[in-house]
């Protein structure tokens, strides 16, 4: 139901929202003089905030990348997918990364081989904030908090009652292809959101030959980075109950991704890892009407993460996959809050936030992993206030106090990390932390729009389940990882200046900072190289692992960066302007040596045009030879990155089928085919970044923009339609509640890597890939509800479906490769493998077009979930010649994608009958029976779910013959 009769309170919350987001963040820039849209993919100098139009153009494959060359910031990671920001020359522990207020959740604070679970396909905006608004966020503030935000879990509904983005690219570097579809519906009360988007890539073209150092005989080279070649994709789908003041919502997404890793030993081995999240969220707002409440909001997640690190291992009987490691983290976050009306003091209006951060990580590990099962319990308070001293100056305050658990095992290295002993001893570890923060800034606005700011801040954080546990081998960052459970807080004193002018012809965003570390936490190379185990560790070995300890010592980072754009003149019916940046970071110890990889100095100038439709770009950046490096590093060339950028975006606002925007670019990135490292990477010397690339895209965009400032919650006049053509009176409607029946046929796939491994040595033997099939006849109900625009039509649908797929593969393994000690007893090792799921529930979104009054076709995406049952029968000999047969099953709720097309047409009445075709894909996975004692060999299989299906139904449409089509 549509609220009517409060609109000016609706009014008033806007514009108490506008300065709660501005005291929580920093001041939004008003649009500079010449500037096109408000996300044209050129927006004034807003150096911390990357746009959606912005991340459009980027060339990158992952997330990390969107900050390589950005000013104060970089990237690290082994692979375009794994890339991981870098602020101001630090990451992992130091930067967090959210999403919607909750924590991304991976492994990527691990090891530079593990990707954040996040594509840029689904974004909207990415963020990096510093300061006192940080520390509401976590104790990560030193580095920066880096705030990802989409429309998942709407705030309101859309103008027009329905929004959609279409998102495509191809790129020429690695014949790559990227496209998302994002779709927002609603009115009254409620508002729906859905997104599924995919990407892959081969491995990508390099200027030259990629290792510096070769193994005799030399790989060889066919003009491409081996084994860098990537795919991913995702769905999401999320809905929210609006209400007068507020909202409340929730949200389900799924993200997978098989990325290869580069470098001379994983590109041996063809290792790749296989990275599967489900995440699901919750957030709201609550605006009442109270002389001292000005809003309350939440944030709750649970994130389910998991990839394994899957090799290539060689046989006498060929060639298989195993997997080496798995890694999966589990974390459940919640965060509630409470923001104040502005109080009058003798000193100005003060307004505050005060709230309480809650977090259970449980980290687990399977096979050669870099640590063993670990767990993180952190509570936490905070406060952000602000006084506003003036009409053009004010002070912000915040404090964060947390409690932080640290469990696990800690091993006793020897100090010069070489054995004896070849096993070191271990022993179950608890630590406690009480990490203090505070932050405190001042702002002033100064004449020509100018503002400057000061910041002084203490930052304390707690070492994570890695800096103090770590005990092994990463097998595809090729790091041999110690841990030190003596590790104590790290406390980090920073003083920061900035000046910045976001109006007017000349714009410019500078800052300067000093930070001095206390008990700084670092991972240095030891000079030693290892191989999987610590037995092989010696000092300039041939062995395939940096060998890496975790240690303290007092630090100082000092630097700084700025960005300029100067619209010069009008020319032709547009802007020319030029632009600039900078940025550097020297980060040392106190005695003077060098803190390990860390970015190098960098400048670059650029030109521009734009007016209402085009925008023309050349900048060229130079980043100079980084020679501060750290013992056992080496030194990293510096390289000059060329990148044009020539793009056109059409807007019609009064189309036949309402606004409209279509975004058409061609982007071309290092231009010059530069041989580029990056020095804060692992391995180096042994991957080059992509060379010449181009890359086209397209971008197609469905319905009204919210204006900046439009209230959250249910509000009167979103529901208004534009269109230019009335609709016949009479005609049919598609928008409304439905509910029916359908009945078709599922077809499936269970593909199982099954591997034999030595229990022992856990040496991979032999493996295989068999397939079962699952297919079955199939039947189920479903509900949903559509919202119409025109000739669109777009809503959300949930169904169940019993479908009882079932199926059953085998594989076995020769006696002579896994028995061999009992020849000539021929003793070979035999699995039964079966799976089997009984139902499949999925919530989608779904669009679709009116292609005759009462025809629709449409198109679906979502997320599927149901309980997979994998078991099976393990038969064999033990060592001492004993036959066994063991059963296993394991049961296994599984979220997964979901995509699908479809037709529905009217019968008669209210009835209309539908035929459409679902592709599901429910993930990995995996189980490793429990044999008995005396077993040489076990058995570990990691099948992936997938399951098509083709139905036909019957749908009743609740009072859609009643209804009428919108009009003008």
């Amino acid at each position: 139901m549509t609220v009517e009769g409060r609109q000016k309170r609706l009014v008033r919350r806007a514009n108490r929202r506008e300065t709660a987001d501005r005291r929580v963040t920093e001041a939004p820039p008003a649009p500079a003089a010449g500037s096109t849209t408000p996300d044209s993919g050129n927006p004034p100098v807003v150096p911390s905030t990357i746009t959606s139009g912005q991340i459009q153009s980027s060339p990158t494959q992952g997330f990390g990348n969107l900050f390589f060359s950005a000013p104060g910031a970089t990237s690290a990671g082994i692979s375009t997918q794994s890339s991981r920001p870098v602020l101001r020359g630090l990451s992992d522990a130091r930067v967090r990364i959210q999403e919607n207020g909750v924590g991304a959740v991976d492994v990527s604070d691990i090891a530079q081989d593990h990707a954040v679970p996040i594509d840029p396909l689904a974004l909207q905006r990415a963020q990096v904030l510093r300061g006192p608004a940080a520390l509401r966020l976590g104790s990560q503030a030193v580095g920066g908090v880096v705030d990802v935000t989409n429309n998942r879990i709407p705030t309101a509904a859309p103008i027009g009652g329905m929004a959609a983005e279409l998102r495509s690219a191809i790129t020429s570097v690695d014949s790559g292809w990227e496209s998302g579809l994002l779709l927002d519906a609603g009115s009254g009360n409620a508002a729906v959101h859905a997104d599924v988007y995919g990407r892959g890539a081969k491995d990508y073209r390099i200027p030259s030959y990629p290792y510096l150092a070769p193994p005799d005989p030399a790989p060889t080279f066919n003009g491409r980075q081996p084994n860098s070649a990537a795919h991913s994709e995702g769905a999401s789908i999320g809905g929210s109950y609006l209400f007068d003041g507020g909202y409340a919502g929730l949200s389900v997404s799924r993200f997978t991704s098989d990325y290869h890793i580069p470098g001379i030993a994983t590109s041996e081995a063809k290792q790749h890892n296989q990275l599967e999240q489900t995440k699901i969220a919750s957030k709201g707002e609550y605006r009442p009407d109270a002389a001292a409440l000005a809003a309350v909001r939440y944030w709750l997640g649970f994130s389910d993460y998991r990839h394994d690190e899957v090799v290539n291992s060689s046989a006498a009987l060929g060639d298989f996959q195993s997997i080496g490691a798995t890694f999966k983290n589990r974390q459940t976050e919640g965060k509630l809050e409470f923001e104040t009306q502005p109080l009058a003091t003798p000193f100005g209006a003060l307004t505050g936030i005060v709230g309480t951060h809650g977090t259970y990580q449980r980290l687990d590990t399977v096979g050669q992993a870099i640590l063993r099962p670990a767990q993180t319990t952190t509570a936490a308070t905070y406060f952000l206030e602000e006084l506003k001293l003036t009409q053009t100056l004010r002070a912000q305050l915040a404090g964060r106090l947390e409690h932080v658990e640290v469990t696990g095992t800690a091993f006793a290295f020897p100090s010069n990390y070489l054995p004896p002993p070849n096993e070191p001893g271990s022993t179950p570890s608890r630590s406690s932390f009480l990490p203090t923060s505070i932050s405190f800034a001042t702002i002033k606005d100064l004449p020509s729009y100018i503002q400057a700011s000061l910041t002084l801040q203490r930052i304390q954080r707690a070492p994570r389940p890695l800096e103090l546990f770590a005990s092994g081998p990463d097998d595809s960052e090729k790091t041999f990882k110690i841990g030190n459970p003596d590790l104590t807080l790290e406390t980090a004193n920073t003083v920061e200046v900035g000046l910045k002018r976001t109006r007017g012809d000349v714009r410019f965003d500078a800052h300067l900072y000093y930070t001095r570390y206390s008990n700084f936490i670092y991972g240095r190379a030891t000079g030693n190289f290892c191989d999987a185990d610590f037995s092989s560790c010696a000092p300039a070995s041939s062995g395939d692992y940096i060998q890496v300890a975790y240690s303290q010592g007092d630090a100082l980072f000092r630097g700084g960066e700025l960005t300029w754009q100067w619209d010069v003149a009008p020319l032709a019916n547009g802007i020319f302007g030029v632009e600039g940046q900078f940025d550097v970071v020297r980060a040392t110890f106190t005695d003077g040596t060098n803190v390990p990889r860390v970015p190098p100095i960098r400048a670059g100038a650029g030109v521009y045009w734009r007016n209402d439709n085009w925008y023309g770009r050349l900048h060229y950046l130079h980043a100079f030879r980084q020679n501060h490096f750290a013992e056992f590093d080496t030194p990293t060339d510096g390289y000059d990155l060329l990148k044009v950028q020539i793009e056109h975006r059409q807007q019609w606002r009064m189309s036949a089928w309402g606004p409209v925007e279509i975004a058409t670019g061609l982007v071309g990135d290092n231009l010059l085919n530069a041989n580029i490292r990056n020095s804060v990477q692992f391995h180096k010397d042994e991957i080059l970044l992509p060379g010449r690339t181009f890359k086209l895209f397209l971008n197609m965009k469905y319905g009204a923009d919210a204006p900046a400032d439009a209230p959250i919650g249910a509000a009167r006049g979103q529901n208004a339609m534009f269109f230019t053509k009335a609709i016949p009176a009479a005609a049919w409607s598609w928008s409304g509640f439905y509910a029916g029946g359908h009945a078709g046929y599922a077809w499936g796939t269970a593909k199982t890597h099954a591997g034999f491994i030595e229990t022992a040595t856990e040496t991979p033997l032999f493996g295989n890939t068999p397939v079962a099939r699952l297919d079955h006849a199939s039947v189920g109900v479903l509900a949903g509800h559509d919202w119409t625009a025109g000739r669109l039509v777009a809503g959300i649908e949930g169904d169940f479906t019993y479908a009882n797929q079932h199926g059953r593969s085998a594989s076995t393994c020769p006696g002579a490769v896994c028995n061999p000690a009992l020849a000539p007893l021929e003793a070979p090792m035999s699995a039964e493998l079966s799976y089997r799921f009984d139902w499949l529930a999925t919530v989608r979104g779904r669009i679709g077009v009116a292609v005759t009054p009462e025809t629709l076709a449409y198109v679906s995406a979502g997320v599927p979930f149901g309980t997979v049952t994998a078991s099976g029968l393990v038969s064999g000999t033990t060592a001492a010649g004993i036959g066994f047969r063991t059963p296993y099953s394991v049961d296994r709720f599984r979220l997964g994608w979901a995509v699908g097309a479809g037709i529905e047409m009217r019968l008669t009445g209210n009835w209309t009958a539908t035929i459409d075709y679902q592709h599901s894909d429910l993930g990995a996975l995996r189980a490793t029976p429990t044999l008995p004692e005396g077993a040489v060999t076990l058995v570990d299989t990691d099948a992936r779910v997938r399951t098509d299906a083709v139905r036909l139904g019957v749908n009743y449409r609740f009072g859609a013959a009643d209804r009428l089509f919108a009009r003008n």
